[in-house]
């Protein structure tokens, strides 16, 4: 078997294009929450803050030198790490409404009765033939 046959089995199997789709789906839920972080969900806690812009904080540790470019500034962005945990929360929330979701799914399936199998047309008979021999009796 040659290694480009080989591959195309294994790229063309399920689990790999479901895994696909979903890294896919997943990388653009990422940015939708980045966004929403970002420009819906930390203005306001700013504003109420005293106007504060989170991805601007930070505790500068070297200040930059303006005279020469050799030393730039180093400082800890905190704001950027608070704006990432709270993506980090908005994510984790969503993926635990979404297992809820399966797992609930999952119980109701697991709880319903299945319905009893149709009797085959050789049960049918000998129930009649039961029927009417009992009926002779």
């Amino acid at each position: 078997m040659s290694l480009l046959t080989e591959f195309r089995e294994f790229a063309a199997r399920g689990n790999v294009v479901d895994l696909a789709v979903g890294v896919i789906i997943g990388a653009s839920f990422g940015k939708i929450v980045t966004s929403l972080v970002d420009q819906v969900v930390m203005p306001p806690i700013g504003l109420l803050l005293g106007k504060v812009d989170f991805s601007k904080l930070e505790w500068v540790l070297v200040p930059e030198d303006r005279a020469t470019e050799a030393v730039e500034k180093v400082a800890i962005q905190y704001g950027a790490f608070i704006n990432t945990v709270i993506q980090f929360l908005i994510v984790a929330f969503v993926v635990f409404l979404m297992v809820r979701m399966i797992n609930k799914l999952r119980r109701e399936q697991e709880a319903a009765p299945e319905a009893p199998a149709a009797p085959t047309p050789t049960e049918a008979l000998l129930a009649e033939i039961r029927d009417e021999l009992k009926a002779r009796s």
